[in-house]
């Protein structure tokens, strides 16, 4: 418990400038950029004159210096504020709050798929390696792993939600259904089926290959032979020895893919018309609302160093020398 203490004391105190850097070169990249939210709003009402142009840059405060914008925007995050949406019309905190959930669900559960079916097969390809069965899985994963996310979801689509009609086509729910309780639940597990399937099995292919390669290289090393010659089963020394001690490469992969598939999301949401984090992301660039723009980096970064934490503290617990190397540093 000390040494996750540590760890996470340790972490949380390194990634205040880190999200310092994060807003700063976020502010900055969004501020060279051509166009903004007036312009976007001009452009989808078909025009308008100077004077309608100024009064809405007035009132969305683009008259002002970028220093002035700034430091009111990084005042405004002290307080958790977020800023004013200008696509929405709605607070940006209240947004992003709105579709997370569904985005942690999507990725919760794809997560979860590709971590634990992935690493199962690599140690199935893994025990052994050369034989049949590990190349048979390495040139599946392989193939898998080469297909884009956005190609599998739309192949998904046809198969089972077009031809077998056995599942729905896009969505996080059905609409105005009324459905509640566990109706509800299974309502929205059957929408979440062909978009977790999309996004889980491409990591799903990488967990397979990192933990069968893994594996390998630890077959090499004198603690195995030792367990072997001390007479124990081969299914023994597989899971105590040479999965376990792979496991903590298969983590560390799965900390580092945690930001790739919050990406991933985007083109998944967007294929299944799922109402998430990415898709906000898509209709802020589309609609050049930089506060919700800024609003969801910052909030992906504080993502991205949530999951690292987590993984640190988890790997801690399976290498105990992590812990020692923390608490001397």
């Amino acid at each position: 418990m000390n040494r996750a203490a540590r760890i996470v004391s340790r972490r949380i105190f390194s990634a205040i400038p880190v999200l310092v850097i994060v807003l700063l070169l976020t502010f900055l990249l969004l501020e060279n950029a051509s166009g903004d939210a007036v312009d976007a709003y001009l452009v989808s009402i078909g025009g308008g004159d100077a004077m309608l142009r100024e009064g809405l840059r007035t009132q969305y405060g683009l008259d002002q210096s970028m220093l002035a914008r700034l430091w009111f925007y990084v005042s405004s995050v002290a307080k958790l504020d977020l800023g004013w949406s200008t696509a929405f019309d709605r607070p940006v905190l209240s947004l992003i709050l709105e579709r997370l959930p569904n985005t942690l669900l999507l990725m919760g559960l794809a997560t979860a798929l590709s971590f634990a079916l992935g690493s199962a097969l690599g140690i199935v390809a893994g025990a052994k390696p050369g034989s049949f069965q590990d190349r048979t899985l390495s040139t599946l994963s392989l193939a898998l792993y080469a297909m884009p996310g956005f190609w599998l979801g739309l192949v998904l689509v046809i198969a089972f939600a077009v031809k077998l009609r056995w599942l729905p086509t896009s969505g996080i729910e059905t609409i105005a259904s009324g459905k509640q309780g566990l109706d509800r639940a299974l309502d929205i597990a059957r929408h979440l089926v062909l978009p977790v399937a999309s996004l889980g099995f491409i990591y799903l292919a990488l967990f397979l290959r990192v933990m069968r390669t893994a594996m390998a290289d630890i077959w090499r090393l004198d603690f195995v032979a030792f367990a072997q010659s001390k007479g124990l089963s081969k299914s023994r020394i597989v899971l105590r020895h040479v999965a376990r001690n792979a496991a903590l490469s298969l983590v560390t992969v799965l900390g580092l893919q945690s930001a790739a598939m919050l990406g991933g999301s985007v083109v998944i949401e967007s294929v299944f018309a799922v109402p998430g984090f990415g898709r906000l992301a898509q209709e802020a660039v589309s609609g050049r609302d930089t506060p919700l723009l800024m609003g969801i980096i910052l909030t992906s970064a504080v993502f991205v160093i949530l999951v690292n934490l987590i993984v640190d503290v988890f790997y801690a617990v399976l290498d105990p020398r992590i812990g020692a190397q923390e608490g001397s540093a």
